[in-house]
Protein backbone atom coordinates (compact mmCIF):
# COMPACT_ATOMS: atom_id res chain seq x y z
CA UNK A 1 0.00 0.00 0.00
CA UNK A 2 1.18 3.20 -1.05
CA UNK A 3 2.38 5.64 1.99
CA UNK A 4 -0.06 8.63 2.15
CA UNK A 5 1.99 12.04 0.71
CA UNK A 6 1.80 15.24 3.28
CA UNK A 7 3.84 18.56 2.12
CA UNK A 8 5.57 18.14 5.93
CA UNK A 9 7.69 15.18 4.01
CA UNK A 10 9.80 18.16 2.71
CA UNK A 11 11.87 19.77 5.22
CA UNK A 12 11.49 22.84 4.04
CA UNK A 13 7.52 22.95 3.90
CA UNK A 14 7.53 21.31 7.68
CA UNK A 15 10.21 24.25 8.92
CA UNK A 16 7.58 26.84 7.91
CA UNK A 17 5.48 28.22 10.78
CA UNK A 18 1.83 27.91 10.40
CA UNK A 19 1.03 30.84 8.76
CA UNK A 20 3.02 30.86 6.28
CA UNK A 21 2.35 27.65 5.80
CA UNK A 22 -1.48 27.66 5.52
CA UNK A 23 -1.23 30.93 3.33
CA UNK A 24 0.25 28.28 0.56
CA UNK A 25 -1.07 24.81 1.35
CA UNK A 26 -4.20 25.23 -0.80
CA UNK A 27 -1.94 25.76 -3.66
CA UNK A 28 0.39 23.24 -3.39
CA UNK A 29 -0.28 20.68 -6.00
CA UNK A 30 0.86 16.77 -5.09
CA UNK A 31 2.35 15.29 -8.53
CA UNK A 32 4.19 12.36 -9.70
CA UNK A 33 7.68 12.38 -10.74
CA UNK A 34 8.56 9.27 -13.04
CA UNK A 35 11.75 8.21 -13.28
CA UNK A 36 13.97 10.24 -15.63
CA UNK A 37 11.27 13.07 -15.85
CA UNK A 38 12.66 16.69 -17.12
CA UNK A 39 11.28 18.99 -15.10
CA UNK A 40 12.72 22.07 -17.23
CA UNK A 41 15.62 22.57 -18.97
CA UNK A 42 18.54 24.48 -19.43
CA UNK A 43 17.42 27.87 -20.57
CA UNK A 44 13.63 27.73 -19.85
CA UNK A 45 11.13 29.78 -18.30
CA UNK A 46 10.66 28.31 -14.81
CA UNK A 47 6.94 28.08 -13.99
CA UNK A 48 6.75 26.39 -10.92
CA UNK A 49 9.15 25.62 -7.93
CA UNK A 50 9.22 22.17 -6.63
CA UNK A 51 9.50 20.60 -3.21
CA UNK A 52 10.38 17.18 -3.33
CA UNK A 53 9.39 14.62 -0.42
CA UNK A 54 10.19 10.76 -2.37
CA UNK A 55 11.85 11.80 -5.26
CA UNK A 56 14.73 12.91 -5.85
CA UNK A 57 15.69 15.37 -8.35
CA UNK A 58 19.27 16.25 -9.84
CA UNK A 59 20.59 19.11 -11.20
CA UNK A 60 23.05 18.89 -14.73
CA UNK A 61 25.01 20.55 -16.54
CA UNK A 62 24.61 20.10 -20.35
CA UNK A 63 27.82 20.82 -22.37
CA UNK A 64 27.45 21.67 -25.91
CA UNK A 65 28.33 18.05 -27.32
CA UNK A 66 25.50 16.82 -25.06
CA UNK A 67 27.72 15.71 -22.15
CA UNK A 68 26.56 16.23 -19.13
CA UNK A 69 26.92 15.89 -15.22
CA UNK A 70 25.31 16.31 -11.84
CA UNK A 71 26.23 19.56 -10.29
CA UNK A 72 23.66 19.38 -7.03
CA UNK A 73 20.93 17.11 -5.80
CA UNK A 74 17.11 18.01 -4.50
CA UNK A 75 15.62 15.85 -2.42
CA UNK A 76 13.03 15.89 0.75
CA UNK A 77 15.13 18.50 2.20
CA UNK A 78 15.02 21.54 -0.52
CA UNK A 79 13.51 23.25 -3.20
CA UNK A 80 13.91 22.97 -7.40
CA UNK A 81 13.83 26.39 -8.76
CA UNK A 82 16.00 28.94 -6.61
CA UNK A 83 16.59 31.00 -9.95
CA UNK A 84 12.74 32.71 -9.33
CA UNK A 85 13.79 33.89 -6.21
CA UNK A 86 16.96 35.07 -7.35
CA UNK A 87 15.97 37.43 -9.88
CA UNK A 88 17.38 34.78 -13.29
CA UNK A 89 13.73 33.04 -13.99
CA UNK A 90 16.06 30.77 -15.91
CA UNK A 91 18.78 28.40 -15.25
CA UNK A 92 21.91 26.51 -17.15
CA UNK A 93 21.18 23.71 -15.70
CA UNK A 94 18.98 20.91 -16.78
CA UNK A 95 16.79 19.04 -13.71
CA UNK A 96 15.59 15.99 -13.74
CA UNK A 97 13.74 13.01 -11.76
CA UNK A 98 16.83 10.87 -10.59
CA UNK A 99 14.81 8.76 -8.04
CA UNK A 100 11.13 8.50 -8.89
CA UNK A 101 8.79 9.69 -6.50
CA UNK A 102 5.96 12.03 -5.64
CA UNK A 103 6.62 15.52 -4.55
CA UNK A 104 4.54 18.95 -4.57
CA UNK A 105 4.70 22.34 -7.24
CA UNK A 106 3.83 25.66 -6.35
CA UNK A 107 3.27 27.83 -9.04
CA UNK A 108 6.30 30.46 -9.56
CA UNK A 109 3.89 33.60 -9.18
CA UNK A 110 2.47 32.46 -5.61
CA UNK A 111 6.12 31.29 -4.32
CA UNK A 112 7.45 34.86 -5.09
CA UNK A 113 4.09 36.56 -3.25
CA UNK A 114 5.06 34.67 -0.32
CA UNK A 115 9.25 35.49 -0.60
CA UNK A 116 8.57 38.91 -1.31
CA UNK A 117 6.52 39.08 2.61
CA UNK A 118 9.70 41.24 4.61
CA UNK A 119 9.77 43.45 7.18
CA UNK A 120 9.29 43.01 10.85
CA UNK A 121 10.39 40.16 13.05
CA UNK A 122 6.95 37.81 12.29
CA UNK A 123 7.08 37.96 8.18
CA UNK A 124 9.72 37.29 5.76
CA UNK A 125 10.53 33.40 6.88
CA UNK A 126 9.68 31.92 3.86
CA UNK A 127 12.46 34.10 2.44
CA UNK A 128 14.86 33.84 4.77
CA UNK A 129 14.29 30.06 5.23
CA UNK A 130 14.84 29.87 1.05
CA UNK A 131 17.71 31.94 0.99
CA UNK A 132 19.12 29.50 4.19
CA UNK A 133 18.26 26.66 1.47
CA UNK A 134 20.26 28.41 -1.27
CA UNK A 135 23.07 29.04 0.85
CA UNK A 136 23.14 24.81 1.67
CA UNK A 137 22.87 24.28 -2.06
CA UNK A 138 25.65 26.35 -3.15
CA UNK A 139 27.85 24.51 -0.93
CA UNK A 140 26.72 21.37 -2.36
CA UNK A 141 27.33 22.37 -5.81
CA UNK A 142 31.08 23.82 -4.69
CA UNK A 143 31.81 20.80 -2.91
CA UNK A 144 30.73 18.49 -6.00
CA UNK A 145 33.48 20.49 -8.26
CA UNK A 146 35.98 20.45 -5.63
CA UNK A 147 35.33 16.08 -5.35
CA UNK A 148 34.68 15.80 -8.77
CA UNK A 149 38.36 16.94 -9.40
CA UNK A 150 40.31 16.08 -6.73
CA UNK A 151 38.76 12.42 -5.38
CA UNK A 152 38.62 9.19 -6.50
CA UNK A 153 35.94 7.96 -8.62
CA UNK A 154 35.10 5.39 -5.47
CA UNK A 155 35.09 8.31 -3.20
CA UNK A 156 32.41 10.34 -5.59
CA UNK A 157 30.32 7.29 -5.81
CA UNK A 158 30.58 7.19 -1.67
CA UNK A 159 29.58 10.63 -1.44
CA UNK A 160 27.09 10.06 -3.85
CA UNK A 161 25.63 7.32 -2.35
CA UNK A 162 25.67 8.72 1.14
CA UNK A 163 23.58 11.87 0.07
CA UNK A 164 21.25 9.80 -1.87
CA UNK A 165 20.67 7.79 1.07
CA UNK A 166 19.99 10.77 3.37
CA UNK A 167 17.20 11.28 1.37
CA UNK A 168 15.50 7.94 1.18
CA UNK A 169 13.49 6.08 3.54
CA UNK A 170 15.33 2.81 3.10
CA UNK A 171 18.94 1.13 2.13
CA UNK A 172 17.75 -0.07 -1.36
CA UNK A 173 18.44 2.73 -4.63
CA UNK A 174 17.07 1.70 -7.66
CA UNK A 175 20.09 3.16 -10.24
CA UNK A 176 22.04 1.65 -13.38
CA UNK A 177 26.06 1.78 -13.27
CA UNK A 178 25.23 3.67 -16.73
CA UNK A 179 23.26 6.54 -14.68
CA UNK A 180 25.50 6.79 -11.83
CA UNK A 181 28.15 7.51 -14.51
CA UNK A 182 26.45 10.01 -15.96
CA UNK A 183 25.41 11.56 -12.71
CA UNK A 184 29.46 11.63 -12.09
CA UNK A 185 30.57 12.20 -15.18
CA UNK A 186 32.93 9.49 -15.38
CA UNK A 187 33.40 6.51 -17.68
CA UNK A 188 31.19 3.59 -16.81
CA UNK A 189 33.70 1.55 -16.38
CA UNK A 190 35.02 3.60 -13.63
CA UNK A 191 31.75 3.44 -12.13
CA UNK A 192 32.08 -1.04 -12.28
CA UNK A 193 35.64 -1.49 -10.77
CA UNK A 194 34.45 1.62 -8.28
CA UNK A 195 31.30 -0.93 -7.06
CA UNK A 196 33.17 -3.99 -7.05
CA UNK A 197 35.69 -2.64 -4.80
CA UNK A 198 32.89 -1.57 -2.23
CA UNK A 199 30.64 -5.05 -2.51
CA UNK A 200 33.79 -6.88 -1.95
CA UNK A 201 34.44 -4.80 0.94
CA UNK A 202 30.84 -5.88 2.03
CA UNK A 203 29.72 -2.36 1.80
CA UNK A 204 26.91 -2.63 -1.02
CA UNK A 205 25.10 -5.49 -2.81
CA UNK A 206 24.93 -4.29 -6.15
CA UNK A 207 22.33 -6.59 -8.81
CA UNK A 208 21.84 -5.11 -12.55
CA UNK A 209 19.57 -1.67 -11.51
CA UNK A 210 19.81 -1.94 -7.86
CA UNK A 211 22.22 -1.46 -4.85
CA UNK A 212 21.55 -2.06 -1.54
CA UNK A 213 23.96 -0.33 1.20
CA UNK A 214 24.44 -3.15 4.00
CA UNK A 215 27.31 -1.09 6.21
CA UNK A 216 26.74 2.64 6.30
CA UNK A 217 28.96 3.37 8.29
CA UNK A 218 31.77 1.49 6.31
CA UNK A 219 31.04 3.77 3.06
CA UNK A 220 31.28 6.58 5.65
CA UNK A 221 35.01 5.35 6.49
CA UNK A 222 35.49 5.65 2.75
CA UNK A 223 33.71 8.54 1.59
CA UNK A 224 36.41 12.04 1.21
CA UNK A 225 35.19 15.30 3.45
CA UNK A 226 33.16 16.20 0.52
CA UNK A 227 30.36 14.62 2.70
CA UNK A 228 30.60 15.87 5.91
CA UNK A 229 31.06 19.18 4.52
CA UNK A 230 27.70 18.98 2.75
CA UNK A 231 25.71 17.47 5.71
CA UNK A 232 27.22 19.81 7.90
CA UNK A 233 26.25 22.78 6.09
CA UNK A 234 22.99 22.02 5.73
CA UNK A 235 21.86 20.61 9.30
CA UNK A 236 23.67 24.20 10.23
CA UNK A 237 21.43 26.35 8.59
CA UNK A 238 18.26 24.40 8.65
CA UNK A 239 19.02 24.22 12.55
CA UNK A 240 19.50 28.01 12.83
CA UNK A 241 16.16 28.03 10.60
CA UNK A 242 14.51 25.99 13.04
CA UNK A 243 15.87 27.86 16.37
CA UNK A 244 14.75 31.07 14.90
CA UNK A 245 11.27 30.57 13.97
CA UNK A 246 10.76 30.36 17.80
CA UNK A 247 12.25 33.47 18.75
CA UNK A 248 9.08 35.41 17.54
CA UNK A 249 6.87 33.14 19.50
CA UNK A 250 8.73 33.34 22.97
CA UNK A 251 9.02 37.38 22.72
CA UNK A 252 5.65 38.29 21.87
CA UNK A 253 3.43 40.33 23.90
Amino acid sequence: MDTPQSPNQNHLLAALPTAEFERIAPHLELIPMPLGEVLYESGGQLQYAYFPTTAILSLHYVTENGASSEIAGVGNEGVLGISLFLGGNTTPSRAIVQTAGQGYRLKASLLMAEFDRAGGRRTGNMQHLLLRYTQALLTQISQTAVCNRHHSVEQQLCRWLLLTLDRLPSSDLTMTQELIASMLGVRREGITEAAGHLQQAGCIRYRRGHITVLDRAALESRVCECYAVVKKEHDRLLCDVRNRQTLPEASHG
